[in-house]
């Protein structure tokens, strides 16, 4: 166990850096300042601090803690999902799924795939030799009962059922699915059984190139470097504090992120797409902030069953000039605690 007690112990100490690191950037913009150590400071309303404790105990009576993605061969996972993944901030293996089969229109704007249809998967390994599987599936509705009946019976929980769009057609839902077990291929197989129930196309070329937007206007707004996702543009946040699902530590910006999506759609305008993560308190100062701002809400509600804390998501729409977009974003941001998510 000294291996992996040092893997874990290194795991803590890198944390600890980053926290420090990320927030210093942004803590006039999002946090008010920085505290001594390095991490965020409570602001005098008492929204942004962190809450305590965690749900459950590991080994010897701690949290679990997951071990580096990068130095794991995840091609059981990749076989079975029929695609290759990649290891994301050296903490989890991501495999993406965009629906470029679906031609999806909200009031009057076609969705990008990469502004609102990407089923994704995430997997993390964990010192007890365990995997967590986490993710969100695009599923149109006439494919809707058919998945869900393959996650169950491959032993996947659907935890979260859901719009991120107003009115559109056709018909789309969102549900957040979530796995543990010794054998990552075998959740991967799981996955792939529910995906086999809709026409989620084989892996492509990603579409789009650089989007006509005021990128440099959008991160100034914003606070933080956005980043070019199939011709969209992503600002992306996570949770300062440190989330726990059940006994296991979640690594930073994993079911845990506020972001924020711009689709161009003509003479520097985007339409918005994404969802703020937030703790209770922060719920009835957010929406309200947002509402002043032009923003539209479109859903709230929980991704996760055993979450601590216990974190509720915002998914919000708008059309507009996308740097007034982005500086109507911010205040309602500056009311969550939360940090420029590593890339």
């Amino acid at each position: 166990m000294s291996g992996e007690r040092q893997i874990s112990d290194g795991l803590r100490a890198r944390r600890r850096f980053l926290a420090a690191t990320m927030l210093a950037p942004v803590a006039v913009g999002l946090s008010g300042c920085a505290a001594p150590n390095g991490a965020a400071s409570r602001p005098a309303d008492g929204l942004n601090g962190p809450p305590g404790g965690g749900h459950g105990t590991g080994h010897g009576g701690e949290l679990l803690e997951p071990v580096p993605a990068d130095g794991l061969d995840w091609s059981g996972v990749a076989d079975a999902l029929g695609r290759p993944g990649e290891v994301k901030r050296g903490a989890l293996y991501y495999t993406g799924f965009p629906r470029t089969d679906l031609t999806v229109v909200s009031e009057g704007v076609t969705i990008s795939p990469a502004l609102a249809l990407g089923s994704h998967i995430a997997f993390i390994r964990y010192e007890d030799d365990s995997t967590l599987l986490m993710g969100d599936l695009v599923v149109l509705e006439e494919e809707f009962q058919d998945v869900s009946d393959a996650l169950h019976a491959r032993g996947l929980m659907q935890t979260a059922i859901h719009k991120h769009l107003f009115a559109h057609q056709p018909e789309v839902w969102w549900t957040h699915v979530h796995g543990h077990g010794p054998d990552a291929a075998e959740l991967a197989r799981g996955v792939r059984a529910a995906l086999d129930r809709t026409a989620t196309p084989p892996p492509g070329p990603e579409d789009g190139g650089r989007p006509d937007l005021d990128t440099e206007g959008i991160d100034r707004a914003l606070g933080v470097p956005g980043m070019v996702v199939g011709g969209i543009y992503k600002s992306l946040f996570a949770r300062a504090e440190e989330v726990n699902d059940g006994e296991r530590i979640l690594p930073s910006g994993v079911g845990a992120i506020s972001a924020f999506n711009f689709q161009p759609v003509g003479e520097g305008r985007a339409a918005l797409n994404g969802d703020f993560a937030m703790i209770a308190e922060e719920v009835p100062k957010v929406l309200p902030r947002l509402r002043r701002g032009g923003i539209d809400l479109v859903s709230l509600h929980h991704h996760g069953l055993t979450d601590n804390p216990r974190l509720f998501f915002l998914h919000i729409w708008a059309v507009d000039d996308a740097v007034r977009l982005a500086e109507a974003l911010r205040p309602a941001l500056e009311l969550t605690h939360v940090v420029p998510l590593e890339q």
